[in-house]
């Protein structure tokens, strides 16, 4: 392979940016398809009501509660894997901290849909808003619910803030080598970016300032949607480990989400000279650490439960291990904790086939870790008389369906249309003196 250089750089990103084959339009028509099968099952649910879900009682929430805090993870995990490394100058986070960035934007607009799918009555969800009025209906800012609005939205403006800062540069790189109607788009995108000496000391402060600000934000805000379950008393939910506990779940599950993007991007846009196979394996490793805190994680709740000496609390973990769901326990152990450890094995990490697999894995863990908590907690709480299994319906699936292919869709016009590769983080690697030829 040959040694990258800026002109490499530039040559092989800028080419991502050709027209597209009808294979890429192929794919994104069966994305839209998805995306139109996910609204169609909405709208059918407005029509007839939340009941055609397969939320009863016990377990009111179900796939639509296990979906948002799993979009909000893989939301918080993108920016936090992006700024943490850039405080610590880590060079193997260059190529794929865009892909973090750009998929954080995007869950966290999938995951503010299912507050409103959730909702049921969608149409009124004006009162829900404060706005002066003659009713005097103001939000409760007392409730958990009102702290999940006011931290996620301050995360999305903050996280859309960093990922735009940090693509000033390349967006005025493309609209140089544009023409017509591309470069006026970019011309406009690009803010009057001219590569200055004083823009590019205003660039490197402002986008260090919201690294610093993007990484206690995020750990905070994750915490605040762990508090939705700490502060009630349903068992195996009231525990005070839930917020680290939430944190590293999002960064296990957000490392495995850039895995599943940016495998496949790096075939299909040739990036193995950018995105080389060290860069894949420092992923897998971090994999691999956070992973075994996820298990801590889940080996300090049983602990907690057994030092607590409080029955109901037993049984709910006993239950758990031992009862009629414990086969998703198990499942999620197995993904989540122990499927990682096959990174340890040089062999499996330095295969593209393994790592994308084992990405998927972890992905899949993660979601069902959601779906254990959530209605593992609720179907078996205080109240024996009220425990009950939960079994969702098509209308879920077809709305979860069409979540993800929204997620995809929206990747998939990022990729083909916005650098998808920082590419003036890379000539920073290689002006630091760092070798990232394949």
């Amino acid at each position: 392979m040959t040694r990258l250089s800026y002109a490499k750089i530039d040559q092989t990103i800028l080419d991502t940016l050709s027209p597209p084959k009808w294979t890429y339009w192929g794919i994104l028509a069966l994305l839209l398809m998805g995306v139109l099968v996910g609204a169609a099952c909405w709208t059918y649910q407005i029509f007839i009501g939340i009941g055609v879900g397969g939320q009863n009682n016990p377990v009111a929430w179900g796939t639509y509660l296990i979906n948002f805090v799993f979009w909000v993870g893989i939301a918080h995990s993108g920016t936090l894997i992006s700024a943490i490394l850039h405080l610590f100058r880590a060079g193997w986070r260059n190529p794929i901290a865009r892909a973090a960035e750009t998929m954080t934007v995007f869950a966290v607009c999938v995951a503010g849909l299912f507050p409103f799918i959730h909702l049921g009555r969608v149409w009124q969800v004006y009162y829900m808003l404060p706005i002066p009025t003659q009713r005097l209906l103001w939000p409760n800012f007392l409730s958990p619910l009102m702290f999940d609005v006011i931290a996620i939205s301050t995360y999305l403006t903050v996280s859309s803030l960093f990922w735009y800062t940090g693509m000033l540069p390349d967006l005025a790189a493309v609209r140089d080598r544009s023409t017509g109607t591309r470069r006026k788009v970019f011309t406009f995108l690009s803010l009057g970016w001219s590569g200055a000496h004083e823009q590019w000391r205003h660039y490197t402060r402002g986008y260090l300032f919201f690294a610093a600000l993007a990484t206690p934000l995020v750990i905070s805000v994750h915490s605040v949607v762990s508090w939705d379950f700490a502060l009630g008393i349903v068992p195996g939910w009231h525990t005070t480990i839930f917020a680290p506990y939430f944190v590293a779940g999002a960064i296990h599950s957000g490392l495995a989400m850039v895995l599943t993007l940016m495998i496949p991007l790096r075939k299909l846009f040739k990036y193995e000279d950018i995105i080389t196979m060290e860069v894949l394996q420092n992923v897998a490793k971090t994999i691999v650490l956070t992973g075994l805190i996820v298990g801590l994680a889940y080996g300090t709740e049983y602990f907690i439960a057994w030092y607590s000496h409080n029955s109901i609390e037993m049984e709910q973990f006993r239950w758990r291990a031992l009862g009629d769901f414990r086969w998703g326990f198990y499942f999620m152990v197995l993904c989540n904790t122990l499927a990682p450890l096959l990174f340890l094995f040089k062999k499996v990490r330095t295969t593209i086939a393994s790592l994308f697999i084992i990405s998927l894995v972890v992905n899949f863990g993660m979601w069902w870790e959601r779906c254990v908590i959530i209605v593992g907690g609720v179907a078996h709480g205080c109240a024996p008389h009220a425990w009950g299994l939960y079994r969702p319906t098509m209308i879920e699936f077809g709305i979860m369906f069409g979540t993800f292919c929204l997620f995809f869709f929206f990747f998939m016009l990022f990729a083909k249309h916005l650098p998808s590769v920082s590419m003036t983080e890379m000539k920073e690697t290689l002006e630091g003196g760092h070798d990232h030829a394949a």
